[in-house]
């Protein structure tokens, strides 16, 4: 098994068990301290587990906090039942702060990956982010980045469908991982898929098409190099949700 999925599997499994334990651990000291103290150690978990970067276990973690902090330490005790005002708030706070928290986080992990990035990837990015600015066509961003996913990916062709999704093929996701139908694919030891891969793009939210990826047999893209793949997709997405506005506005 991946190592990327047993530790996914790991942090969802601590996501839901480390608050309920702590909860209990802290129960036989209940009425000793305040329930905002309770509140905040039930905090500590979630960071700790939100700390991993993966967003659902984050997620997780803040809602299995403030249902165990609901259930034994409001009254009435050990029912989902809130009859203070205050303790309502602290839930709530308890909830939204952890929910906020795994966001961050799981962002922080991103960045931390791109940051690491080479020079040469940073480059593909800053120049497809000015051609964006600059270009009169959105189809001159498109055919930019077909090329740069070829040279970036070692593939042996690329290209663009304009808002048709026919099929199912494999699909290079929004972080940067390889989906073979509902199964997970391990790109960093196996490549991409033999058939063609598709990379959605969007602007705006908007679905505009995807670029059929053509991988070439052999070659392994590093997980850097997919996630600039994303970050290439997004910015031909940016370009055609900026000319569609336009259109619209004209």
């Amino acid at each position: 098994m991946p190592r990327d999925l047993v530790l996914d599997r790991m942090a969802l499994v601590a996501a839901l068990v480390a608050p309920l334990a702590l909860a209990a651990v802290l129960l036989p000291l209940r009425g000793t301290f305040s329930n905002v103290d309770v509140a905040l150690v039930l905090v500590v978990v979630v960071v700790a587990v939100a700390v991993t970067g993966r967003r659902l276990a984050g997620v997780l973690a803040a809602l299995s906090a403030a249902v165990s902090f609901d259930f034994f330490f409001t009254q009435p005790y050990q029912r989902f039942t809130i009859v203070k005002a205050e303790d309502l708030t602290t839930t709530l706070l308890l909830l939204v702060v952890g929910l906020a928290v795994s966001q961050l986080a799981a962002r922080a992990r991103r960045l931390k990956v791109i940051a690491v990035t080479d020079a040469d990837h940073l480059s593909r990015i800053h120049d497809t982010a000015e051609l964006t600015q600059t270009a009169r066509s959105p189809s001159r961003v498109v055919d930019h980045v077909k090329k740069q996913l070829i040279d970036l990916l070692g593939l042996r062709g690329c290209r663009f469908e304009y808002g048709t999704l026919l099929g199912h093929p494999p699909r290079l996701e929004q972080d940067g991982t390889v989906t073979v139908g509902r199964r997970h694919w391990d790109a960093d030891t196996r490549g991409l898929p033999g058939e063609e891969v598709e990379l959605r793009i969007f602007g705006n939210g908007h679905f505009y098409g995807r670029f059929m990826l053509q991988p070439t047999p052999g070659t392994v893209p590093s997980q850097q190099a997919r996630l600039v793949a994303v970050i290439l997709a997004d910015q031909a997405g940016r370009a055609l949700d900026t000319a569609e506005t336009a259109h619209g506005a004209g």
